[in-house]
């Protein structure tokens, strides 16, 4: 079975950043070629579902991933950090075999 989990953390700030877009906004998590590694995580804000989307709610948050992101991100969690390099949220994938410095693009 497909999973992909997002952290209380990452749902809280999601549920904060969604609730200054219109209502029914949800966040899109998906995976495109490119960046420095190979793939890399695109995040966007979305008003419609497609039918095969997976859909993550917590903490009042909606996630949305497309079937071919999910086999990228199968087994993933997305967190939100906020560290000394700022805040960002972030992929935490068990597939990814090399990532870039700044979390953002990985490879297979």
């Amino acid at each position: 079975m497909d999973s992909f989990t997002v952290t209380e953390r990452a749902a809280r700030r999601i549920h904060e950043i969604l609730g200054r877009e219109p209502p029914g906004t949800m966040l899109r998590v998906s995976v495109e070629g490119g960046g420095c590694s190979g793939f890399q995580y695109k995040f966007d804000m979305d008003t419609s579902k497609a039918a095969d989307d997976v859909v993550v709610t917590r903490e009042g948050a909606t996630v949305l991933i497309d079937p071919i992101s999910l086999t990228y991100l199968n087994g993933s969690e997305i967190d939100f950090v906020d560290d000394l390099i700022g805040a960002s949220f972030r992929v935490n994938n068990p597939q990814a075999k090399a990532s870039c410095g700044c979390g953002t693009s990985f490879s297979l």
